[in-house]
């Protein structure tokens, strides 16, 4: 019997940066940084599920290209917290299940 309960890792990705405008987007190694985060969180074994939380239309569709999990949400949100939490509820995770805000 697994006694773990499931730990989801949510990452927000925002076109509109202040300091870095398009900074999920930008290519390094041929991959867009978002990319990069979320194979590497995805490598953790404690998490059941890794998915992107995005605003932008254009982040989405790359993210679908490249067969990541992607929640599209409001535009209007004050942080990235704000933004996993919309992803959470349209993912509709139970109480018993960790969510992990993951930064790239």
């Amino acid at each position: 019997m697994n006694l773990q309960p499931k730990c989801y890792g949510i990452i927000p990705a925002r076109y509109e940066s202040s300091r870095f405008p398009g900074k999920p987007l930008a290519l390094i190694l041929g991959k867009p940084m978002f990319w990069h985060v979320f194979n590497r969180a995805s490598m953790c074994p404690e998490l059941t599920s890794v998915i992107l939380a995005t605003d932008d239309e254009r982040i989405f569709s790359t993210a679908e290209k490249l067969d990541v999990p992607v929640v599209l949400t409001k535009e209007d949100h004050q942080s990235g917290t704000d933004r996993v939490l919309e992803a959470a509820e349209a993912l509709k995770v139970s109480q018993d299940t960790v969510v992990v805000n993951i930064q790239g």
